[in-house]
């Protein structure tokens, strides 16, 4: 069993001595119940009164260790008594939803979901915000992705835009990150995601499976030291905006991520890969460098691979099923 992932840094420690109200929407997805876990471990009884959670939908959302803490409806933000917040904008329909949809109901239910939180920002107190983008602004126009893709990047670059406008306009810090790939506790899409099919492979005793015919890189940054770095930036006093790519202390292609996990696992497994193609590989990884400096700003340790791989394991083993039991746009 590895360290229970922890909000660490600058702004970890500004935050448990403060006494702004923390705002998560998309709070049942990945990041969100992550988060959660991290503001509940890190502020102990102020928790429940200290973090907001909203959602599509009302329900209780539970996190290890026996706490609960029940999301709103995404419509009920701006009912929320103004007080100085800090808020995480993790509500986004996902590239999977972009499959499901037409493109004008998929870009609807977007521009639906942000313009109900820019509405309330002011009438909340918002101070700061952190808005979760994706590495797939860079993939806008690229035709090698599918269209779904084209099309979730292109919303994404929408909706950094429209929030900058407020940030400037409010005279308020605000963060963007860029998420490539991450790691750590309520991992969920298993069968997609290469970590948690690789993980799941390995503690289910058999040899892991690379779908993979061309050669694939991904570079991950655990969910900790993301939101620590935002959580520095967050904290600051001086209005600002902050864009970056994550990007961890590798990329490795997948026969190096699947040795990774191997090797912090179970060294007694093997690969499984079909014939490599001649295809030009496929890269992403994100540029993070000016992530590192914040995280070096901020006293925020960085995670190797195999730090990441045993963390993510650990939660795995004691949830075999993926943790987000309902859709939840994230």
């Amino acid at each position: 069993m590895s360290q229970r992932p922890a909000l660490t840094g600058a702004g970890a420690k500004r935050l448990a001595k403060g006494d702004q109200r923390i705002i998560v929407t998309g709070a049942g997805g990945w990041i969100g119940m992550a988060t959660l876990e991290l503001l509940a471990d890190l502020l102990g009884e102020a928790f429940q009164s200290r973090v907001a959670a909203f959602g599509s939908n009302e329900r209780a959302l539970d996190l290890r260790g026996g706490r609960r803490i029940v999301q709103k409806p995404l419509d009920a933000l701006v009912n929320l008594p103004p007080a100085p917040s800090i808020v995480l904008h993790l509500a986004f329909l996902t590239q999977e939803k972009a499959t499901l949809m037409s493109a004008g109901a998929y870009a609807g239910a977007n521009w639906s979901i942000s313009l109900r939180v820019l509405s309330a920002l002011g009438a909340v107190g918002a101070e700061a915000l952190f808005l979760a983008s994706s590495g797939a602004v860079y993939l806008g126009d690229d035709t090698r992705v599918p269209e779904s893709m084209r099309l979730y990047g292109r919303m994404k670059v929408e909706d950094e835009a429209r929030f900058r406008g407020w940030a400037e306009e409010a005279g308020a810090r605000l963060v963007i990150g860029r998420v490539f790939n991450l790691s750590g506790p309520y991992i969920n899409k298993r069968a997609s995601y290469a970590l948690a099919s690789f993980i799941a492979d390995a503690l289910a005793g058999r040899p892991i499976a690379i779908a993979a015919r061309r050669r694939v890189y991904r570079s991950f940054v655990a969910i900790e030291e993301l939101m620590s770095v935002v959580f520095g930036v967050l904290t600051e006093k001086e209005p600002r905006i902050e864009a970056f790519d994550t990007a961890g202390l590798a990329a490795p292609e997948m026969a190096g991520l699947a040795n990774a996990v191997i090797d912090t696992l179970s060294p007694r497994l093997g690969v499984r890969r079909p014939e490599l193609s001649p295809e030009p590989p496929d890269r992403y990884v994100g540029d993070g460098a000016r992530f590192a400096a914040l995280a070096e700003t901020y006293g925020v340790p960085r995670l190797t691979l195999a730090e990441q791989v045993r963390r993510t394991a650990d939660y795995m083993a004691e949830f075999p099923e993926p943790f987000d039991r309902a859709p939840e746009p994230r």
